[in-house]
């Protein structure tokens, strides 16, 4: 099953603070023990909200809001993508992590859907379509585009 792991923000990463020295050392050191498992996917750190913007949707209008955001508690700040056995593994491994932030603070793990998740409605069609779609994004992805 996969998992992301939603890091969230903090005040500080919401101001733009970088990580320091010490807490990246640890974090490269927990990133390379996930690899080396074998179920780290893709892991990354996220810019502040301010320098984000969201789309709201209303039927077929759309407009757009600039960051920054308030409500810090409801950002997120970084990711992780894992392939793990089961939702517990995924509990274990993030146990270990090094706290992401100098204050308390907590990451969310939630299981990603697969194709089977979504049942007949998902036809044969659609499932080809998620295929080339995959292909196609892990090449870029490989290609740094």
């Amino acid at each position: 099953m996969r998992v992301m792991v939603i890091v969230k923000a903090s005040k500080a990463s919401e101001n733009g603070e970088m990580p320091d020295e010490k807490l990246l050392t640890e974090m490269g050191r927990f990133n390379e023990e996930l690899v080396k498992a074998g179920i780290m996917l893709a892991g990354e750190g996220l810019h502040p909200s301010s320098r984000g913007a969201r789309v709201y949707f209303s039927g077929k209008n759309r407009s757009v809001v600039d960051g920054p955001f308030a409500e810090t508690k409801e950002l997120v700040a970084g990711f992780w993508l894992l392939q793990v056995k089961s939702m517990d593994e995924a509990i274990e491994w993030m146990k270990r992590c090094p706290n992401p932030h100098e204050e308390d603070c907590h990451v969310e793990i939630r299981q990603i859907f697969e194709m089977e998740d979504f049942g007949a409605e998902f036809t044969p069609e659609l499932r080809e379509q998620e295929n080339r779609i995959r292909d196609v994004a892990s090449k870029n992805a490989a290609n740094g585009a």
